[in-house]
């Protein structure tokens, strides 16, 4: 079977990780995870794999696109076992990006569940959010969810225009 203490084969690490063997194979192709190839071209993985697809599966149950866990997963190491050392690096890296992915999720659940609900579907006239689109004079994007930096923000925490609605009247 030339297995070697510590190693998972495709089926093992798809029925410990939950993932299909399709998926394995394609996050391998994507280089997120490495195998090593038996004598009769059979894919082994170091059994510290288990935690690479449960961070991929984690970032992409919240959004976080492939190319950008490609990234973060290519600070560790190919040829050794992350420590929790190495673990900690990449967490600290990734720090600043999920807070902005926290705060732009807050703003979808709290900050316009009332407009959504109006039905208008054109806040670029909308008299209450953005009279007569003056928005549009600070830029292309969603300039109220932006502070000046073009960084997301709480309306709230931004600051509303002069004279504009923060969307809490909507609907």
């Amino acid at each position: 079977m030339d297995i070697e203490p510590g190693e998972l084969t495709v089926g093992q690490l798809s029925e410990r990780s939950g993932v299909a063997i399709s998926a394995l194979h394609f996050y391998e192709r994507q280089n997120l995870i490495i195998s090593r190839r038996t004598s009769g071209n059979q894919r082994r993985y170091k059994r510290d794999t288990l935690r690479r697809v449960a961070l991929i599966r984690i970032a992409q149950r919240v959004g976080i696109p492939l190319a950008e866990v490609a990234g973060i997963l290519a600070l560790l190491p190919g040829n050794r076992t992350p420590t929790r050392q190495d673990w900690e690096h990449i967490s600290e890296r990734w720090q600043a990006e999920l807070d902005r992915r926290i705060v732009q999720l807050e703003q979808l659940r709290d900050d316009f569940k009332d407009c959504v609900g109006c039905g208008c579907l054109s806040l670029d006239r909308c008299g209450l959010a953005n009279p007569y689109d003056v928005l549009a004079g600070k830029g292309p994007g969603p300039q109220r969810l932006m502070d000046d930096s073009g960084n997301p923000c709480h309306p709230s925490a931004c600051g509303s225009p002069a004279g504009l609605s923060t969307g809490a009247e909507c609907g």
